[in-house]
């Protein structure tokens, strides 16, 4: 009877360390697929993130340099703005008609980049529009940053109104003014202060911002 006993005990031992073993296998294979999938994911997303980080490069040097120090579009167009004045109309010509050119660039790489050969979601982009403005007097460096500002609503204005530029419903703009530098040590300056009376333009993926939130 005992030994009858001992026998159930060690076939119903055998039954258990089976089951588990079993039991633990398929765990391990579910977590080997779930890791495999999680890293095919993964790799998709940095290749997209990639792709749209890349693409930046595609804007037409004519226009536009990539200053690497900064992170920053410089946009090649001169523009010697009258002291104190922030209205498009008031630059030359010439001016005018480089910078509708640049803002048709824009345009034109919004709308190639559009659609993300990695993914089935369209490329989304931030356009911010900054503006700068040169060392005046002291009495005059707070109104900077408001005239830089006023600057880059004004460029805005003149994309949209006067060249009927669309940038498409891809694109978030903003308007930035940076000033003349004075509160922010490191806001981009160059010398002669001259040259500071520029636009600066960022164009910045959304999409590496929600994948790197998603990350977190």
């Amino acid at each position: 009877m005992a030994k009858t006993k001992e026998s159930f005990f060690w076939t119903s031992y055998s039954d258990l360390m089976t089951s588990l073993f079993f039991i633990m296998l398929v765990l391990f294979i579910l977590v080997i697929v779930l890791l495999h999938k999680r890293m095919e994911v993964t790799e998709a997303k940095l290749e997209a993130i990639e792709e749209v980080q890349s693409s930046t490069k595609d804007l037409s040097p004519d226009y536009f340099t990539y200053r690497s120090d900064f992170k920053k579009y410089v946009l090649k167009v001169k523009c010697f703005f009258p002291v104190r004045e922030s209205k498009i109309n008031l630059l030359t010509q010439s001016c005018r008609d480089s910078l509708n050119l640049a803002g048709q660039e824009i345009e034109r790489f919004l709308k190639n980049h559009k659609e993300n050969k990695n993914s089935t979601i369209e490329n989304q982009y931030i356009l911010i529009i900054e503006g700068q403005a040169s060392r005046d007097t002291e009495s005059y460096t707070d109104y900077n940053y408001n005239l830089s500002f006023e600057r880059a609503y004004s460029l805005m204005k003149f994309w949209k109104n006067d060249c009927h530029i669309n940038f498409g419903d891809n694109c978030e703009i903003q308007i930035a003014g940076s000033g003349d530098g004075r509160y922010n040590i490191k806001t981009m300056r160059d010398k002669p202060e001259e040259v500071n009376q520029r636009f600066l333009i960022h164009i910045i993926p959304k999409n590496i911002i929600e994948d790197e939130s998603s990350e977190k």
